[in-house]
């Protein structure tokens, strides 16, 4: 029998909205899939809880309302339509908005250090970049991304840096989200060897800046 899809009924555009993303798990599809296409088993891997039966109806839906695209070969993953991107600035103001709720990690929570790119995604002041114009390079567990700011507009990419970044960060993916929830300031987590930074201080203070780690110098 196919699962009966709930609605609010009323004629309002966030209940809409809710109507599609509003089911459990729905939007931390979305998260992932805002990263880039995602296979099947890279999914379920990333929502350890999700069940793969409830994963395979929550995509199937998200298909028919044309949020995501399904993969055409086995090579291919899920991915987000246009409609499914319009999401990223709604769901990166949740995941910032949601960063004032995280406590400190216990053992029993997942982390993963593709979601430090999302917490890094979130945290960017563009109104901070005006006067920037140079990269920075997460190496966050097994994951690089970096934040390339070019004449004072800021874009997050996966991958490493083109060139030679003015900072390289590593540090593992809790850090990384602790830092971001201000748990745990950069200054803190360099002294508990959590945290490794390369650069000159002024870059290094720049990067911090932009991510609102830090308040702008005067």
């Amino acid at each position: 029998m196919g699962h009966v899809r709930r609605n609010y009924g009323q004629y309002c555009g966030l209940a809409a909205a809710l109507d599609v993303i509003g089911e459990r798990w729905t939007l931390l599809i979305i998260r992932e899939l805002l990263l880039g296409p995602r296979r099947y088993g890279e999914l379920l891997e990333a929502l350890p809880g999700i069940g793969t039966n409830l994963l395979a109806e929550r995509l199937k839906v998200l298909h028919e309302l044309g949020v995501i695209t399904r993969p055409q070969s086995r090579d291919q993953g899920y991915a987000l339509t246009e409609l499914g991107h319009e999401l990223r600035e709604p769901v990166l103001s949740m995941a910032r908005w949601g960063l004032n709720f995280l406590d400190a990690p216990t053992p029993d929570v997942e982390t993963r250090a593709h979601w430090g790119f999302l917490a890094v995604q979130a945290m960017i002041d563009p109104e901070r970049a005006t006067e920037i114009d140079e990269s920075y390079e997460f190496r966050v567990d097994d994951v690089v991304f970096h934040i390339t700011v070019t004449h004072g507009k800021p874009v997050a990419l996966e991958g490493p840096a083109d060139g030679e970044p003015a900072v390289v960060a590593s540090t593992d993916a809790r850090t990384f989200v602790e830092i971001g929830a201000k748990r745990l300031t950069p200054f803190e987590a360099l002294a508990s060897g959590r945290l490794q930074l390369t650069g000159d201080t002024d870059a290094i203070v720049r990067s911090s800046v932009l991510l609102g780690l830090m308040a702008p110098v005067e």
